[in-house]
C-alpha cells in the first residue's frame, strides 16, 4: 500500500508531504484544485515520461517520493531478477533536474523507466475515465475471467512453453533459409570438394613436385655432368684424386720440420678424404639418373592440376587450396547437418505443440465453467449500480492459433434494457454505464486477485442519489481487502472513507500554490456540506453531512 508521499518544486506544488492510512481514502477539492496534479505526481513515479514542463521553478530539480509497504505482495522475484535491494518499506523515487535529465530509484538504486513501470503495475492502479476504455479490449477481458477461473498457474504454464515453442519457431526459419541457400549451392560446392579431393594435395609438395619435375627434365645433362666431374677427379693419370695424394706426401715429408706443416698436412689430408666422399656420391648419384619419361609425365600432370586449381580458386599456395577444400567438405557436411537439425526442431516442435494444446484446453474450460458465475456476479453488482435489467453473454471460443494465453477468441456482449438485442460491449455501453461496470468488475477482482493500491478518478461522473451511495458501499466493502482511494464530487461517496483528504489552492503574492491536507472530523462536516450546499453552507447542509458521516 502507499503510505507517503512526498513532492517537491512539481507543476503548482512547491512542496508537501502527506501520509496514507489503509483501507478507503478520500480526496476532494474544487475542481482545478490540484487532484489531476497529485496523480500526475504519482504517473511519475509509476514511470510515466517526464519533462520540463513539470518543474514549478525551471532552476530547481523536481523530486518526488512514494514509499510503499509491500510485504504482502509476493514480489521479492522481482527485486531478485533486476538486481535490487528488497525492502518491506520500498522507496521510489523520481528526480527531474533542470537539464530536463530524468533519473529514477528504488531503494535508492538507479533503475530504468523499464523497471519502474513494471514494479508500478504490482503497487498501484489509478483508474481514470479514460482507463475505462480496457473493458473493451479482449486482454482486459481475458484477465477479469482468468482471475475468477484460477488460471494463472496454467497461464504461467502456457506462457513459458509458448515463449520456447516461438523461439523455436525462429530456429526452423532460420535453419531452412540456412538449408535452401545451402542446397542451391549444394551441387556446385560438392563438385569444387570432388574436384579438391581427387587431386590428393599435400602440403609443400609443390615445391619437391617442381624440383623434381626440373631433374627429370635435364636428365642428360645431369648424367653427362656427373660423369665428367667424377672423371676429372678419378682419372688415372690426371685426375684430382692422384695429383691430391701426391700433393700429400709432398707434404707429408716436411710435416715433422714444423708445427706449421703437421696442421697442412692434416688439411690437405682432409681434403682428400672429402673429395673421396664426394666422389663416392657422384658415383652414387650417376647411376641413380636415369631417363623416366613416365615419371616425367606424371610430375608434369600433377603440377600442372595444381596450377589450374590455384588458377580457377585464385590462390597462389596449396596450403591454400587445402584450406579451401576444408571450407568445401564443412559446406557440403552442413546440408547433411541441417537436415538433421530441421528434423530435431520439428520433433521439439511437435512436442511444445502437444503441450500447448493440452493446457490451452484446460483454459479453455475453465473459462467455460466460469462464465455463468462472472455473469450473475456482475448483473448482481450492477443491478444496486441502477442496471437493473442488464445482461451479459460471454462467449470464449477455441481456435487454432497460440494466442499469449491460450487458443480463444472472446466476446463480451451485454444487453443493458429489457427486450434489447445483445451487442458488443464497446458499442452498447455509454460512458456512465461503462464506469459502473468497471467499477463491478474492480470490486469482483478485488475477491480473486491481488490487487494493488487502486485510485479511482471520478468513476461516479454522471451519478447521484443512491447510485452513488451504493458505488460506496462498493468501494468501501473493496477496501476491507486492499488499500482504496476515490476522487470524489460526490458527497455520499465522501462520507464512506475511513480518512479524508483535501486539495487546495492558496496565493502567497503572485504565485498559486497546491496543497493537501487530512481532514479532521469537524473539517470533514464542513467539506461535505459544501459539497452538498456550495460555499454558502446552510444548517440543513450541515446536518445532512452529518448524518452521512453517521
Amino acid at each position: 500500500m502507499l503510505t507517503s508521499l512526498s513532492i517537491k518544486n512539481y507543476a503548482l506544488i512547491e512542496k508537501l508531504s502527506i501520509d496514507f492510512s489503509d483501507g478507503f481514502s478520500i480526496i476532494t477539492g474544487e475542481t482545478g484544485a490540484g487532484k489531476s496534479i497529485l496523480l500526475g505526481a504519482l504517473g511519475l513515479v509509476l514511470g510515466k515520461r517526464a519533462d520540463l514542463t513539470s518543474l514549478k521553478n525551471k532552476d530547481e530539480k523536481c523530486v518526488i517520493e512514494g514509499h510503499f509497504s509491500i510485504s504482502t505482495y509476493n514480489i521479492r522475484d522481482f527485486f531478485e531478477e533486476n538486481d535490487l535491494d528488497y525492502e518491506d518499506q520500498t522507496i521510489i523515487r523520481r528526480e527531474i533536474l533542470p537539464s530536463g535529465k530524468s533519473r529514477a530509484f528504488i531503494n535508492d538504486s538507479p533503475v530504468n523507466l523499464n523497471e519502474l513501470v513494471e514494479l508500478g503495475e504490482f503497487l498501484l492502479d489509478i483508474h481514470s475515465q479514460h482507463q475505462t476504455r480496457e473493458l473493451t479490449e479482449e486482454l482486459y477481458q481475458f484477465q477479469i475471467i482468468d482471475a475468477i477461473s484460477s488460471n494463472q498457474l496454467l497461464l504461467d504454464d502456457y506462457s513459458e512453453k509458448l515463449k520456447q515453442y516461438k523461439k523455436l519457431k525462429i530456429q526452423l526459419d532460420e535453419k531452412k533459409q540456412l538449408y535452401a541457400s545451402a542446397l542451391k549451392e549444394q551441387d556446385y560446392n560438392t563438385f569444387l570438394y570432388n574436384e579438391l579431393a581427387e587431386a590428393k594435395l599435400v602440403d609443400d609438395e609443390q615445391a619437391e613436385l617442381e624440383a623434381q619435375l626440373e631433374q627429370l627434365s635435364n636428365v642428360e645433362l645431369i648424367k653427362e655432368q656427373l660423369e665428367k666431374s667424377i672423371s676429372l677427379a678419378d682419372s688415372e693419370q690426371f685426375g684430382l684424386l692422384v695429383n691430391i695424394k701426391e700433393f700429400k706426401n709432398a707434404i707429408q715429408r716436411i710435416s715433422s720440420y714444423s708445427k706449421e706443416y703437421a696442421q697442412l698436412f692434416e688439411r690437405v689430408e682432409s681434403l682428400l678424404i672429402e673429395l673421396k666422399d664426394i666422389v663416392n656420391e657422384l658415383n652414387s648419384f650417376s647411376e641413380s639418373v636415369v631417363n623416366d619419361p613416365e615419371q616425367l609425365i606424371l610430375v608434369n600432370q600433377k603440377l600442372q592440376t595444381i596450377y589450374n586449381l590455384q588458377k580457377k580458386h585464385q590462390v597462389n599456395s596449396v596450403e591454400e587450396l587445402l584450406q579451401i577444400q576444408n571450407d568445401l567438405e564443412g559446406k557440403v557436411i552442413s546440408v547433411t547437418s541441417l537436415e538433421n537439425e530441421i528434423a530435431e526442431i520439428q520433433i521439439r516442435l511437435e512436442k511444445y505443440e502437444v503441450d500447448l494444446n493440452e493446457l490451452a484446453i484446460l483454459i479453455h474450460s475453465n473459462r467455460a465453467k466460469s462464465i455463468p458465475k462472472l455473469s450473475d456476479m456482475l448483473q448482481g453488482i450492477l443491478s444496486q449500480l441502477g442496471m437493473p435489467n442488464v445482461q451479459f453473454k460471454i462467449k470464449v471460443e477455441l481456435s487454432e492459433t497460440f494466442f499469449t494465453n491460450g487458443k480463444d477468441t472472446i466476446q463480451f456482449l451485454i444487453s443493458t434494457n429489457k427486450g434489447s438485442d445483445f451487442g458488443l460491449l464497446k458499442k452498447v455501453a455509454s460512458g456512465g454505464e461503462m464506469s459502473r461496470i468497471m467499477l463491478a468488475v474492480k470490486a469482483i477482482l478485488a475477491n480473486y486477485s491481488n490487487l494493488p493500491t487502486l485510485i479511482f478518478d471520478e468513476i461516479d461522473t454522471g451519478v447521484s442519489g443512491e447510485i452513488a451511495n451504493k458505488m460506496g458501499d462498493i468501494m468501501k466493502e473493496m477496501s476491507g481487502k486492499m488499500q482504496v482511494f476515490a476522487i470524489t464530487h460526490l458527497p455520499q461517496i465522501a462520507a464512506k472513507g475511513k480518512t479524508h483528504y483535501k486539495v487546495f489552492k492558496t496565493v502567497n503574492g503572485n504565485q498559486t500554490i497546491s496543497e493537501i491536507t487530512l481532514l479532521n472530523k469537524e473539517d470533514r462536516v464542513v467539506e461535505i456540506a459544501q459539497m452538498l450546499s456550495g460555499s454558502n453552507i446552510s444548517d440543513s447542509a450541515l446536518n445532512h453531512a452529518k448524518a452521512l458521516l453517521n
